[in-house]
């Protein structure tokens, strides 16, 4: 996974989500693994007053550090190294004018316009202004000019009888019925655009009925299936049809009067056009006969020299290819372009990719590798496609035949092949459909042009982040000269050319400002923000208010790792702890009593236990052991395995209760960048004892102050590819306690599989309100909540569902004779987009050539009526910095946008566990983490291993509810003693 930021080390909150699916846009993330922070310590860092660690004490899913080691990236297939040196400003000599649309005052006059508009309890509140604090600056951005066809769209559905689900198939499907003459005949011939699947978009009106019927269904290799009756012999194959039927007209004038910003038509959703565009759009990569491919939505891919694949390890190699989306800004339809990064299947024998996969990935079922992917057998050229790994090998698995009898799989293929298996012993592949069939490894090699949807491992998340981190001047260029020519829009198309559509090749150039950097509060010393990094030092620093660590034991996990330390008489490992204390001193800890020292040796590794719960098993008899002598408990870990993180987590906050900080041995025994990493450790273990590390200096918490204020941040966090189907998905809201906002308790709950809108929402806000009014001794009266993870489909949602149950959360703290109702405010943040943007002057850069920390975007790419705004808080270290986007959903405290924006920014540099501006405000961020942690307790799940191994032919409802129950079982009702009162989770 990836890691988050540490002292001296920042690293952006991104990718995240797109590590869990194998799929990263190209933007600077950062990993866990010591490969990642092999490159991070290349770039250079200010001091914060203790020499140079390794990497951040604290991890997001696995252990704090990582593992260790160096860059491996650079072994692969070709491709882009990852950048070492500064960037530089993208486009430096090319004069950057403003936009036309936005050089006049017409969008302030619409914001006068909409001061005046009635809205309705759901619809999101209106832009009450722009802001105007802080040093203007000219930005590019990654968005293109699309001219709007003047004439209507027409809309058709595309069914396919029998029908055909696999996505590939219907691509064929489409291939060849571009050939036929139907197709030809009623002139769709590059005057139409279709998604492959069931939507196709014309620039007139076709004739209906309209049907293309195709000769045979031999579309995949003679071995597609489709979903009705089974396939008829060749000579009898009655083939495909292709129905196409009218639905609707889509007129663009309305479109217009919208993006032009008319107020009658702000109620009028875009999304029906802009969708048809986008097809439009696609229609020359995605085309069926052309060498690329669409992945997911909107991502392109096209292999060539000038982008050669690179390996990642695993048996995985990443691609690099372009983003596109058509998205409306103010008078201007414009298309969003970036360059994007995904992982692949590398070709070749199975076998061989799954024993890459084996070594890379220790621990990590071979079956979430090879699930769902299409081979060509060697002996026979069949194409399969893999249902699941079997419990059987080629020596142990029989069956009967008509020529030998009963045989195993092993001799079978030798009596009927003549193929002597050289992996007899390895697991067979379920290659069956409703009935099982099974084939060996060895004798699979793995199509071309398959991505991979699993979870990457650590080593080949750090490979992927090497190979996809480019500063943006590298990504800027990219774009312009070889983004816009695969995606058919420099040439201009002739479906393009058809629609009457053309696009701009010059970015859009927008306007932005870069706000001042917030005034910190430590217990004693001054820190200095530096503006081009928004990070400080600690160097003569005390915490702002010191945890009392007290009654402190060190339990050491003897595991066979190298660097382990060898048991708890330790010599070396008792220095280190006392330097540990030392520096927590030095901070303004108060550490009361001598440690303790326990020792626990883990159960060998074992692919029958592959997510170690037995090892998880003796952790927790030894925290359970030592839980009557400790408050907390220092877990001296002997390498990075995350499954042994995860069962120490469980155990503690769920099993035991006692807090536990983890650290890795190969870390804190180190001289060079010890002190650093002591440091690190220290400012979670701050937080998790009850201190506050820093928070804003009174002349930056102005609005604040005003009134008791509670600062929330929710977010949800679902199971991704690999987990077992029915899985449950964790939300997570988190909330300051007092005036310092250094504090942030969490409350957790398992909710719907995949349910993004949380359900439990007035619960979880009854239990931070709560906690607010025991340390407060008052309620608060203004509640500004940060939600992470919302799509913008999902923002009228929220309010209708999110936003109502946090009102209902006040009725439990009224009374008859005093009604509770504070003002709410609801945010989006949003780090899911393409969005970019880079310097016109080498003032405005950093060293890389992103923009400066406190950077705001509101005009030009931003929502043409409602209140949103683009902030990049954080300086970036390595490659391109992506900003994040806040939507204001709800709005009772009347703010305009300076107010926001400053608050926002301010907020960001309140992050606990670092000494540097985040690039998600704070609450979001914590909230996050809390989701994370409540992985950590479902985490056999998550890895796709069920108690209860399904049957093939259950009914999927009941399998998930099975699965659901399981989960809740793990869960245990979740946090055990008073961890819920802690930042548990930091």
């Amino acid at each position: 996974m990836l890691s988050r930021q540490c002292v001296g080390y920042p690293v952006q909150r991104i990718g995240v989500r797109e590590a869990r699916q194998g799929t990263f846009r190209l933007t600077r993330a950062w990993s866990k693994s010591g490969r990642a922070q092999s490159a991070l310590r290349s770039a250079s860092t200010k001091s914060t007053g203790f020499n140079k660690g390794r990497g951040p004490p604290g991890g997001r899913n696995g252990p704090p550090g990582g593992s260790g080691g160096g860059d491996r990236g650079r072994g692969g297939r070709g491709g882009f190294s990852a950048s070492r040196q500064a960037g530089g400003v993208f486009m430096h000599n090319v004069p950057a004018k403003i936009d036309a649309r936005l050089a006049n005052d017409s969008q302030d006059a619409l914001v006068k316009k909409l001061r005046s508009s009635t809205l309705s309890d759901t619809d999101l509140p209106a832009r009450p202004d722009f802001g105007t604090v802080g040093r203007l600056i000219n930005l590019r951005t990654n968005y293109f000019p699309v001219s709007l066809p003047k004439g209507p769209l027409f809309e058709y559905d595309v069914a396919i009888s029998p029908p055909m689900r696999l996505k590939r198939v219907r691509r064929r499907i489409f291939q060849q019925a571009e050939q036929t003459s139907e197709w030809k005949q009623a002139g769709m011939l590059g005057r139409v655009a279709h998604d492959n699947a069931s939507r196709l978009i014309s620039c007139f009106e076709l004739p209906q009925p309209l049907e293309i019927k195709l000769q045979h269904r031999d579309v995949d290799g003679g071995k597609a299936k489709s979903d009705g009756p089974q396939r008829a012999k060749k000579n009898d194959d009655p083939g495909y049809t292709m129905i196409i039927t009218y639905q609707r007209e889509l007129e663009t004038e309305s479109l217009r009067r919208y993006l032009d910003g008319d107020p009658q038509y702000r109620d009028y959703d875009p999304m029906p056009v802009i969708s048809a565009m986008n097809i439009v759009l696609a229609a020359w990569p995605d085309r069926p006969s052309g060498p690329g491919m669409m992945i997911g939505k909107n991502r392109f891919f096209a292999p060539s020299d000038e982008y050669p694949a690179r390996s990642l390890g695993s048996g995985l190699e990443a691609w690099r290819g372009f983003y596109a989306s058509v998205r409306p800004t103010y008078r201007q339809l414009m298309v969003n372009v970036n360059v994007c990064t995904t992982a692949f299947y590398t070709p070749g024998n199975l076998m061989e990719r799954m024993y890459e996969f084996m070594k890379d990935s220790p621990g990590n079922r071979v079956a979430s590798f090879v699930s769902g992917l299409r081979v060509k057998t060697t002996h026979l050229g069949y194409t399969k496609t893999i249902k699941t790994v079997s419990k059987f090998n080629a020596r142990e698995y029989r069956f009967t035949t008509e020529e030998y009898g009963e045989v195993s799989v092993e001799k079978y293929f030798r009596l009927r092949y003549k193929i002597s298996l050289r992996f007899p012993n390895e697991p067979l592949l379920d290659v069956g459909g409703s009935k099982q069939e099974y084939i060996p490894a060895e004798l699979c090699v793995i199509h071309e042009r398959q991505p991979f949807r699993g979870r990457l491992s650590e080593n080949s998340t750090a490979n992927m982040i090497t190979f996809a981190c480019q500063p943006p001047n590298v990504n800027g260029q990219a774009i312009m000269e070889r983004g816009l020519v695969e995606l058919g829009y420099k040439q201009r198309t002739d479906t393009l050319a058809a629609f009457g559509v053309s696009i701009g090749t010059n970015m859009a150039v927008v306007p932005g400002r870069i706000l001042p950097a917030p005034a910190l509060s430590y217990g004693s010393g001054k820190p200095v923000v530096d503006d081009e990094r928004a990070g400080w030092n600690l160097r003569d620093i005390k915490f702002n208010v010191g945890g009392k660590l007290d009654k402190l034991a060190v339990l050491v996990i003897k595991d066979g790792g190298r660097n382990e330390f060898s048991g708890r008489d330790d010599r070396e490992l008792r220095s280190v702890v006392e330097g540990l204390l030392r520096m927590c001193r030095k901070l303004g800890m108060q550490v009361a009593g001598e440690p303790i020292f326990a020792e626990v040796t883990l159960p060998r590794r074992s692919q029958k236990d592959p997510t170690r719960t037995k090892a998880a098993q003796e952790i927790g008899k030894a925290l359970e052991s030592i839980k009557s002598k400790a408050g907390f408990v220092l877990v001296v870990l002997s390498d990075s395995d995350r499954h042994v993180y995860n069962g120490i987590k469980y155990m503690g906050d769920v099993q035991v209760g006692i807090p536990t900080f983890c650290v890795i041995s190969s870390k804190i025994r180190k001289e060079i960048g010890q002190m650093q990493y002591l440091a690190n450790v220290a400012l979670k273990i701050n937080m998790k004892t009850g201190g506050v590390n820093h928070t804003l200096h009174p002349e930056s918490m102005a609005w604040f102050q005003q009134a008791p204020t509670m600062l929330v941040g929710m977010d949800v966090t679902h199971p991704g590819s690999g987990a077992v189907k029915g899985t449950t998905s964790i939300a997570a809201m988190v909330a300051s306690v007092d005036s310092k906002f250094g504090q942030f308790p969490a409350s957790l709950r398992l909710q719907g599989e995949n349910q993004e809108i949380i359900t439990d929402v007035a619960s979880m806000m009854q239990e931070r309100i709560a906690a607010f009014k025991q340390h407060s001794k008052t309620l608060p009266e203004r509640i500004l909540i940060y939600r992470d993870g919302i799509s913008e489909g999902e923002m009228a949602t929220v309010i209708v569902e999110e936003v109502l149950e946090v009102k209902k959360a006040f009725t439990k703290f009224s009374t008859p004779e005093k009604p509770y109702s504070p003002k709410v405010t609801f945010i989006s943040c949003g780090k899911r987009h393409n969005t970019r943007f880079y310097p016109t002057k080498a003032d405005d850069a950093d060293r890389l050539g992103n923009p400066r920390p406190g950077t705001v975007v509101d005009r030009g790419v931003t929502a043409v009526y409602d209140f949103d705004f683009y902030l990049q808080a954080h300086g970036g270290l390595q490659g391109s910095t992506r900003p994040t986007h806040y939507y204001v959903l709800y709005d009772e405290n009347g703010f305009n946008a300076d107010t926001i924006q400053g608050l926002t920014n301010n907020i960001s540099y309140m992050f606990a566990r670092a000494t540097k501006a985040v690039s998600l405000v704070s609450p979001a961020y914590y909230a996050d983490l809390a989701c994370e942690r409540g992985r950590c307790y479902l985490h056999p799940l998550l890895q796709g291993i069920s108690a209860n191994d399904a049957n093939p032919e259950s009914d999927p409802e009941e399998t998930r509810e099975k699965v659901a129950k399981e989960a809740a079982e793990l869960w245990q009702g979740g946090l055990k003693g008073k961890m819920a009162e802690t930042m548990f989770y930091i």
